[in-house]
């Protein structure tokens, strides 16, 4: 979201529009320098603004959440103290299973006490939209439009040639249980022998379930299968190097990392969960499968690996016709008006 954040307040700035950016932290990194950071120094996102309201005589005519819960008594009090256009944008994901019972009964009954204050619900995907209204109730759809997260193209190196045997495969993904990785790897421990030896898989990223993931590696006597990379800086320059992403996820909201590998010429292997299959289409840009299926996952990478099924088509038109980053903060900026 760096670049977004970046983008869309250098065009506030042209449209002589001040924005001001409540972050946990502060931030020095790119153009964060730039940004009128006010930050929380330790509180909630949500406190910190609230005190600044009270101590300081401002107003706002728009006010934009990104990343935090929705339909809570924090849009309350905003409404009581700013007469702003007050927008909510989701990026969360939901469980594969859904949320228990518990939770699904206080989600309905804060859209119920808490929606009314929201102006607009905005969802990074057709998915998120869905489940939103799921989550709060269908007073809410009206006031619901999907805005898709967008990456910055220009950066992307773009893969010129895909192999059709033997290709390669890598994994860019924060390392937690519900990343799915652990189907990854109890599908390769049943690859045949011989396809076993021509394999490698590239694992990027770092998480809470990185040991766990090690265990099972070794447990299941794969270790020459994958090669744990830690986190990348600059992945963006790096998927071209391979021929297919590897994203068994159990769930996601519209993923950032698929955006960017199938902007390289990288089709996508990957689950049907939240907005993939708005990215994603089975045998064109990509393969899908269900989530904690192993069994087709180690089809899908025998058929790879053998050379009998393979994606031919260049993967990265799609993204630039809908998925670029200029697109998405013009449609941000659209709300304001």
């Amino acid at each position: 979201m760096d670049y977004f954040f970046w983008e869309f307040d250098a065009k506030c700035r042209e449209a002589n529009v001040i924005v001001n950016w409540f972050f946990p932290n502060s931030k020095n990194h790119g153009d964060y320098q730039k940004l009128n950071i006010i930050s929380a120094n330790g509180q909630s996102i949500e406190s910190s603004f609230l005190n600044h309201l009270q101590k300081n005589q401002v107003t706002y005519s728009h006010v934009i959440t990104h990343f935090l819960e929705i339909c809570t008594p924090f849009f309350k009090t905003v409404n009581k103290l700013l007469s702003a256009k007050i927008i909510a944008v989701d990026h969360n994901p939901r469980p594969l299973n859904g949320y228990p019972l518990k939770k699904t009964i206080i989600k309905r009954i804060k859209g119920i006490l808490y929606s009314r204050f929201i102006d607009v619900f905005v969802g990074v995907s057709n998915y998120t939209v869905n489940e939103l209204i799921s989550d709060f109730g269908k007073q809410i759809k009206p006031k619901c439009q999907v805005i898709y997260n967008g990456i910055l193209l220009e950066n992307i190196r773009v893969r010129p040639v895909r192999n059709t045997e033997k290709p390669t495969f890598l994994v860019a993904s924060h390392l937690r249980k519900s990343k799915g990785i652990q189907d990854l790897i109890a599908a390769v421990a049943n690859l045949p022998q011989e396809l076993k030896k021509e394999l490698t898989i590239d694992v990027y990223g770092e998480g809470p379930y990185e040991k766990q993931l090690l265990k099972q590696i070794k447990d299941l006597k794969v270790e020459k299968n994958f090669s744990f990379k830690g986190s990348s800086p600059n992945l963006s320059e790096t998927f071209y190097k391979y021929d297919y992403l590897l994203h068994p996820t159990h769930m996601e909201c519209f993923s950032l990392t698929i955006l960017e590998s199938l902007a390289a010429n990288v089709p996508v292997i990957t689950t049907p969960v939240g907005g993939n299959l708005e990215i994603v289409s089975h045998n064109n840009n990509g393969y899908i499968f269900q989530a904690n299926n192993v069994q087709k996952l180690k089809d899908i990478v025998v058929n790879l690996v053998e050379g009998s099924k393979s994606i031919t088509q260049n993967t990265r038109s799609k993204i630039e016709e809908n998925f670029g980053l200029n697109k998405m903060v013009e449609n941000h900026i659209n709300l304001l008006q």
